[in-house]
């Protein structure tokens, strides 16, 4: 096996948009659905049947939003809030119920108070332990990942063999890097994301979740921006007002200054002068 091959091997990417047929591939280059629910998600997705927003439950900041899965069903929104807030200040958690019997589906949505405490959470509570159950936890893709589809409809990310419905390109599962050819004209006709060839990571690197898309308008609010016009202020006032004048005047005005101050010193002089020869007029005289 050649160098190459072998680096590939270890080699992973992840989905940044949601397509049915990739994420039913391993390694995100398959063309045909491997089973019905693919189906299923695919029309989902091509008819526009599903709406990511159009859910009244979901409310919070999805930038400052952690999902929680494989919850223990005897886990509990007190038991779930103590156990998440040791990542920064919860603002919000819906752990999703059973429209009929209340019983709990196994996952929660967490809202934060900052990006920064989000991305803690990211990051340090995945496979934690939460009433001895190992959770996983991601970003909120339902929000913040385009063309989403979820579980229910034949979509989702990651998934147990036992269960047939495997999918690919997520964080628990990533894409491996493909092997054989990669069937190009396919995928773009199909409109699937290509593999980034010579852009993968490895398997140990933890995935970025989304960040937030900053406005010029947000920049002017930023902490760092009021301290620089409170700078630029500052320096306003330190300068002097004669800077603000045109050049032309500024220049007449510092040669009239510059003339006053040589009259003035001429003057101290002669009079310095004057003083010392009727000194020695007085003294010849005596």
């Amino acid at each position: 096996m050649s160098g190459n091959s072998s680096n590939k091997i270890n080699a992973v990417f992840y989905a940044e948009s949601y397509h049915p047929i990739q994420a039913g591939s391993i390694d995100g280059t398959d063309v045909l659905p491997h089973d019905n629910a693919i189906y299923r998600a695919h029309l989902c997705s091509s008819a526009g049947l599903y709406d990511p927003f159009g859910d009244p439950k979901v409310i919070g900041d999805p930038y400052c939003t952690v999902f929680v899965g494989r919850l223990s069903h005897l886990t509990t929104e007190d038991s779930l809030h103590k156990a998440m807030s040791k990542y920064g200040r919860v603002k919000n958690l819906r752990l999703v119920r059973h429209i009929v019997t209340g019983a709990s589906r196994g996952y929660a949505f967490v809202e934060y108070e900052t990006e920064r405490e989000m991305r803690r959470a990211y990051e340090d509570a995945h496979h934690s332990l939460v009433d001895d159950s190992e959770v996983i936890v991601d970003y909120n893709r339902q929000q913040l990942m385009p063309g989403w589809i979820p579980r229910r409809l034949g979509g989702g990310l990651g998934g147990k063999k036992e269960s047939g419905q495997l999918r690919f390109g997520g964080r628990e599962r990533p894409f491996r890097a493909p092997l054989r050819p990669i069937p190009w004209d396919d995928l773009k006709r199909l409109g699937i994301p290509p593999p980034p060839e010579g852009r993968y990571m490895s398997r140990f690197q933890v995935p970025s979740p989304p960040r937030r898309k900053r406005s010029y308008a947000d920049r002017e609010d930023s902490p760092t921006s009021h301290k620089a016009s409170k700078h630029s202020h500052r320096h306003e006032r330190r300068r002097s007002p004669s800077r603000d004048r045109p050049y032309e005047e500024r220049s007449s005005v510092d040669r009239g200054k510059r003339s006053h101050k040589r009259d003035r010193h001429s003057s101290k002089h002669s009079h310095r002068h004057d003083k010392r020869s009727t000194s020695r007029d007085r003294a010849s005289n005596d």
